[in-house]
């Protein structure tokens, strides 16, 4: 999972930015309002995490301009605003959710997940296919029953991969659920995590489309 934050407070922003990356989500940080708009077009995200108070442009207008343009994209609102007119206010404007500040990191985390679900169409949090089942919530994978530990960056790969099944994504698509815009990228990350993957789920769990990119089958189907 790939989110974008938009945080002025540094202690805030930074506790976040742990507290997510600890659950191998890869997190994409802006201080002010003013840089939205450019992140938004550049890049691809699961989720936006969006306080309201904002330096150079007030979080409402972002939400209303995403809006508008028609993006659906899950928007979990983090700020001090507590009252019942700033919370319908936000929820009108466009917020799936809306999360009084201060917050507990797990709750967080909670709704990010339960939201990023709800916008694939997926309530249910299991990935089934063969004896292959992937929890997205808890980060559990097993095999024929037996758990299977993967390292963070072995599940920020995957994770994307059964996000969307049977839809192809590109190394540098994959790059970013690893690294965010800001990390230092390894020139063979991706090869070196997809290999260990096909290690623990087996060899044909995640198809490589050659010149295009990788993906996982839709559940219950198999690879020939």
């Amino acid at each position: 999972m790939k989110v974008l934050l938009i945080e002025d407070d540094p202690m805030i922003g930074e506790n976040i930015q742990i507290a997510l990356e600890g659950e191998a989500i890869a997190v994409d940080w802006l201080r002010d309002g003013g840089a939205a708009e450019s992140a938004l077009h550049l890049h691809s995200y699961d989720a936006l995490l969006l306080d309201l108070s904002l330096p150079h442009r007030d979080g409402i207008d972002i939400l209303r301009e995403l809006r508008a343009k028609g993006d659906a994209l899950p928007v979990l609102v983090i700020t001090a605003r507590d009252t019942v007119p700033h919370r319908v206010l936000g929820l009108h404007s466009g917020a799936d959710d809306y999360l009084v500040k201060p917050f507990d990191l797990d709750e967080l985390i909670a709704r990010l997940h339960a939201l990023v679900r709800r916008s694939r169409g997926r309530v249910e949090p299991l990935y089934r296919n063969g004896d292959v089942v992937i929890n997205a919530v808890t980060r559990e994978v097993a095999v024929g029953g037996s758990q299977v530990i993967l390292s963070s960056r072995e599940w920020a790969i995957l994770d994307a991969l059964v996000a969307r099944p049977g839809a192809i994504l590109s190394r540098a698509q994959l790059e970013e659920r690893l690294f965010g815009w800001s990390g230092e990228v390894e020139s063979n990350a991706v090869e070196v995590y997809i290999h260990g993957l096909r290690k623990k789920l087996g060899q044909k769990f995640v198809v490589n489309v050659r010149g295009v990119g990788y993906m996982v089958e839709k559940m219950g189907e198999k690879s020939a």
